[in-house]
């Protein structure tokens, strides 16, 4: 009779600051190794959500429902306060997005997981490695732009994460990104193999 070895699965936690390029290395290191959960992507589909957005709609007093986006930003620019208050309704459900996805994919050897916030929000724990995307602010600022972003916005979701001399200390591996895709990815396969 067989023994069932349950595969020891490693979780790979991606952050990084705003337009650091998270989501290019995140999409890059699990295409064929294992499957990846996007925090923002995450965030994408509530905004789908009816109930979501009724929720949202009745705390920020927000009268068209069509353009919910639109004035939270609105919105949070006016006043920061706004993006705490809007954190505390999106933050558990990501969480729990995420604990369903790992539940579901449990028996693969690897998963990603892209989180922009995951060292300010503390998650350091759930995670076997970290690996941390760095780019000058100057080289984010216009990558942000290119996407059609705005200073204000940049400035305000910039400033809600740690510097990044601090968030390294609680990262596994560093890889900085400001040449092109192709360095990105040999630095990334360096580390990656480590691992499968």
């Amino acid at each position: 009779r067989a023994i069932k070895f349950k595969t020891k699965m490693i979780k790979i936690g991606i952050t990084g600051s705003v337009a650091s390029g998270k989501t290019t290395a995140s999409k890059f290191l699990s295409s064929r190794r294992g499957p990846l959960f996007s925090a923002d992507k995450a965030v994408k589909e509530l905004y789908k959500n009816k109930q979501f957005k009724s929720l949202v709609s009745r705390r920020f007093k927000i009268k068209n429902n069509s353009q919910i986006k639109k004035s939270l930003k609105k919105l949070i620019l006016i006043n920061k306060v706004n993006i705490q208050k809007l954190e505390k309704i999106i933050h558990p459900l990501v969480r729990k997005k995420m604990k369903n996805f790992t539940l579901q994919n449990r028996n693969k050897k690897l998963l990603f997981y892209e989180i922009p916030l995951l060292v300010e929000s503390k998650l350091m724990k759930y995670f076997n490695v970290i690996i941390f995307i760095k780019a000058k602010k100057q080289l984010r600022f216009e990558r942000f732009k290119s996407k059609s972003g705005d200073k204000n916005l940049f400035n305000l979701l910039n400033n809600k994460q740690l510097d990044d001399e601090k968030k390294i200390k609680f990262c596994d591996h560093t890889v900085v990104n400001e040449k092109n895709l192709n360095v990105l990815k040999k630095k990334l396969l360096a580390i990656i193999n480590k691992y499968e």
